[in-house]
């Protein structure tokens, strides 16, 4: 027996990262499948055809997916594909179902198991499977090196028979595993760093990568881990302290996102305008339409004296090295659910329950999400349904 796996050539903008890289293909094949995949799905990253091995080519998508177990992709696939999947199967990417109603839809119309990426649970045992962090600390290394070309002096200190030069302050927004990332890469290039985060507990963390911590005196903790509103003195009060080290900086890193809203503003026009000459802004979080009130998603513009430089699926940029790492945390999901050849799913297994958003005809996501308070409640969740795993999102993770 083997199990049917069929990798999808990525089609949406700006995406050039394929599910499926050389290296898992032989841990797959060990595992029971038997992959299939459109031709030059790899050639965005430049993998030619011939690098992988022990693959079936079907260059018609739909003749892909009509008899897999399995469809691998990054992005979520278009409407006829999930259509033209077989009742039961499984389908594993991204999918952000608050922007995907009409395939969530779909997905439950044709009984579609399908696991996102995205809600795999931030626990310990699931590291390995956390497609989010990789991806996102791809992106934070990415910001510094688009910030570093950007501006128009140099990042570490240099002395030379001239004089010095250097090095430029830095400011990262957001202290998730990109920001974090971020202030990293940003130290090794020599830059003084600081970092900032409406929760006071990355002060350690921020520490930890060479940077040093920003401290506005408002605690904006909430209840589960997420971040309260803040009354308007305290806003009145952070933007205050904030001001400062904006208008001080020469690259400031924003990467603020919450899931399923809009990117929470974290730069006024009026901090921007009082900002250096020559200052560089690179906005993470222009997807959700940028943290600052100048940005204008997946452009670079100039306001005044400053450069605002918003991509669009940064990871994307550094498609082979996203790909490998995201092709190696979905084998990894994969290997808690093919066992013996077979696909085997284990609803007791946390991290399965928690990354599932639809089964059967059901929305599991939404049936979790929903039994929160009543599970906070009784202590326990009760027997026969999915377990529930609910990882709280901060505002200060991309």
């Amino acid at each position: 027996m083997y199990v049917n796996v069929a990798v999808l050539t990525e089609t949406r903008a700006h995406e050039r990262r394929v599910a499926l890289v050389p290296s898992v293909i032989p841990k797959l094949v060990k595992l029971g499948a038997r992959l299939h995949m459109q031709p030059c799905a790899g050639a965005a990253i430049h993998l030619e055809d011939a690098a992988f091995q022990n693959v079936a080519w079907i260059a018609d998508r739909t003749a892909l997916v009509k008899d897999a177990d399995v469809v691998l992709a990054v992005q979520p696939p278009a409407l006829e594909v999930v259509s033209a999947m077989k009742e039961g199967a499984i389908l594993i990417c991204f999918i952000y179902a608050h922007n995907e109603p009409a395939l969530v839809k779909r997905l439950l119309d044709r009984k579609i198991t399908c696991f996102a990426m995205e809600r795999v649970p931030r626990i310990t045992r699931a590291q390995a499977m956390d497609a989010l962090s990789s991806q996102s600390a791809l992106a934070g290394y990415y910001a510094v090196q688009l910030g570093s070309t950007t501006l128009t002096r140099v990042v570490p200190k240099i002395t030379g028979a001239a004089g010095s030069i250097g090095p430029a302050r830095v400011l990262v927004m957001g202290l998730g595993v990109a920001g974090l990332e971020a202030m990293a890469t940003a130290h090794r290039l020599g830059a003084i760093v600081e970092g900032y985060d409406v929760r006071p507990e990355t002060r350690e963390q921020a520490l930890s990568v060479g940077g040093s911590f920003v401290d506005t005196g408002i605690d904006a903790r909430g209840k589960g881990g997420y971040a309260r509103e803040l009354s308007a003195e305290e806003k009145s009060s952070v933007a205050a302290v904030l001001t400062k080290h904006i208008q001080s900086a020469d690259l400031v890193i924003t990467t603020a996102a919450i899931p399923g809203k809009a990117s929470p503003k974290l730069i006024s026009h009026v901090q921007l305008a009082g900002m250096k000459a020559g200052a560089v802004i690179v906005d993470l979080s222009a997807e959700g339409g940028g943290n600052c009130d100048d940005t204008r998603p997946g452009e670079t513009v100039r306001i005044g004296p400053v450069t605002i430089v918003a991509p669009l699926n940064v990871p994307s940029l550094l498609g082979e090295d996203a790909s490998e790492l995201y092709a190696k945390n979905q084998y990894n999901l994969l290997a808690l659910m093919m066992k013996n050849n077979v696909i085997e799913i284990d609803w007791s297994d946390e991290i399965l329950a928690g990354t599932v958003l639809t089964h059967a005809g059901e929305n599991k996501a939404e049936i979790a999400d929903n039994a929160i308070p009543a599970v906070k409640a009784a202590g326990a969740v009760a027997s026969g349904t999915l377990p529930v795993v609910k990882t709280p999102a901060s505002p200060a993770e991309a």
